[in-house]
């Protein structure tokens, strides 16, 4: 439906997380219904009316991001290189009336739940036809599904409730019909995601129900890989287990923030588990599944983390060893419980504990690899690069886990493709493999 008098050229930028790029994503869907000219992620100015920055909040370091990046569309502005500058998100919905006064350069702010509001400014028609449509920024053979919004947790580190509200669960049929349009395009790989995914369905149902969410994804046809993220540890519903396990097309992975093992610390994070329940609850996971992929993000520099409280978390890391991990360190954010905390732990002392713990992941990680060696796998090619193509195995998620690296030579295949390869060499966090042939069965 054609709502311009002639096409309007507009680079949306999209920072920060999965969940982040799911809205820019569904906004862009409505810009395209628009008769909007779209283009995503520009580098710079160039070849744009209007510019739009989806920003992230969330830490430190992703809020200087999204200010740098709205400075850089500012200075072009000035400059007479665009039009219109337009700011949503997560920093915009935080920090509205001090971004308005800062960056006058800014044509207008919007929040987390205002994309409807954007369209409407920019002259388009909302259309409600199109809502869980999105016009997909990732590669066409995988994509995020993001089952709810906000969070009712209430640790004391983390922004996102202030940001995003309480949680808010996505009814399941609306889901269902959005993973099978994500694979009537071609998605064969959906990524669940919200901020607790574990949490969801209290608010709708009166109980879980990612199981049942889990249940019914797994019957779609074309979905041959469905991975879980953002499973909060403290009331984990067990039962999920065994819908992991006796799915073929879900994958044998879990993404379990843990943030810390020190029962003083956790119990500061507010994270309602404590070291031993934590240990029992990794043990309960392997034991239903020996072959699970474990990940997890820990956080160092804690308010009030002492030596010998990091030097507990790094213990566990050991004994442990987890598949994939990320590290965070500890941002000092206003409005949250742990900022009336001191913040004690020295930012050079904060980035020392984040490279030793990942020092003790790159050792855990190598091992695991080299066991691999001469091993069979299947893996989905992601891109070609050079003289490798880039794939992944079912253990790990796009863009945060590793990648196995197989030599072009003679072999043409397309990027979403599945095929076997014999792993034949092992770094830190890759893979080297060769294509053997193409393979169907999705897992044993």
């Amino acid at each position: 439906m054609k709502t311009t008098a002639k096409p309007h050229k507009i680079g949306l930028v999209s920072l920060g997380c999965a969940k982040n790029l799911v809205d820019s994503e569904k906004l862009m869907r409505q810009l395209e219904a628009c008769n909007f000219e779209l283009i995503f992620d520009p580098v710079d100015a160039t070849n744009i009316e209007t510019a739009i920055i989806n920003t992230c909040g969330f830490i430190t370091d992703a809020k200087q991001e999204s200010i740098d990046t709205i400075l850089q569309f500012a200075r072009a502005k000035q400059h007479n290189q665009i039009s219109h500058l337009y700011v949503m998100g997560c920093l915009s919905e935080r920090y509205k009336s001090t971004l308005q006064k800062e960056i006058p350069e800014v044509d207008a702010f919007f929040g987390v739940n205002d994309l409807e509001k954007i369209i409407r400014h920019l002259g388009g028609i909302w259309q409600n036809g199109l809502i869980g449509e999105r016009k997909l920024t990732t590669p066409s053979h995988y994509s995020y599904l993001k089952i709810a919004e906000g969070c009712d947790r209430q640790c004391s580190f983390c922004a996102i409730p202030l940001i995003r509200g309480k949680h808010i669960s996505k009814p399941l049929e609306e889901l269902i019909s959005e993973a099978e349009r994500l694979a009537e395009k071609g998605v064969r790989e959906i990524n669940v995601i919200s901020q607790d995914t574990t949490y969801y369905g209290l608010d709708l149902y009166k109980k879980r129900r990612l199981p049942d969410l889990l249940h019914s994804l797994a019957g779609i046809r074309g979905l041959e890989w469905i991975r879980l993220h953002y499973a909060y540890p403290d009331g984990f519903p067990l039962e999920l287990l065994d819908v992991i396990r006796d799915h073929p097309n879900i994958c044998n992975y879990l993404d379990i923030p843990l943030q810390h093992i020190s029962d003083r610390i956790l119990q500061s994070m507010h994270r309602g588990i404590t070291a031993s329940e934590t240990r029992q609850l990794i043990s309960d996971i392997r034991n239903a599944i020996p072959e699970i992929t474990l990940r997890t993000t820990l956080m160092v520099g804690f308010p009030g983390e002492t030596d010998e409280e990091f030097d507990e978390l790094l213990k566990f890391v050991e004994e442990t060893r987890f598949d994939r991990l990320g590290v965070f360190t500890y941002s000092h954010e206003e409005d949250t419980g742990a900022f009336r905390l001191t913040d004690s732990v020295p930012e050079k002392i904060k980035q020392q504990r984040a490279e030793e713990l990942m020092a003790v992941q790159e050792k855990i990680s190598r091992e695991l690899n080299n066991k691999r060696l001469g091993q069979i796998i299947q893996v989905i090619i992601d891109r070609k690069e050079g003289d490798y193509y880039i794939a992944r195995t079912a253990s790990d998620s796009p863009e945060v886990d590793n990648e196995v690296l197989i030599p072009v030579g003679k072999s043409r295949i397309k990027s979403g493709s599945f095929h076997q390869v014999r792993i034949t060499g092992a770094e830190s966090f890759d893979i080297y493999g060769e294509l053997k042939q193409f393979c169907k069965k999705l897992k044993k």
